[in-house]
């Protein structure tokens, strides 16, 4: 039989780890991102080439939205082809 003292340790101990455990199921959020005539290569990474992808990446910083942590950014071009403006929408 659980003794009153056992179980308080118990519970207490519980309701210190769910704080933790909850923090730990951290949402991950997925932006998809189309662009008509940049290029990919110059879309990408933490720091992008582009002036309108980098204010984006870097507001969505400043907002608490990091890639690899908490976002995930799908990006595709048409690189210039409206043609591979309409395939691009479709490979997502």
């Amino acid at each position: 039989m659980m003794k009153r003292r056992d179980f308080i340790t118990l519970f207490g101990g519980a309701a210190a780890a769910w704080p933790l455990a909850a923090r730990a199921q951290q949402t991950t959020y997925r932006v998809g991102w189309l662009f008509s005539t940049v290029p990919l290569r110059d879309m990408g990474g933490s720091d992008p080439v582009d002036p309108v992808s980098k204010a984006f990446v870097h507001g969505l910083r400043d907002l608490g939205y990091i890639e690899g942590q908490n976002l995930v950014l799908e990006r595709r071009s048409a690189e210039g082809s409206l043609s591979g403006l309409a395939s691009s929408r479709r490979n997502s």
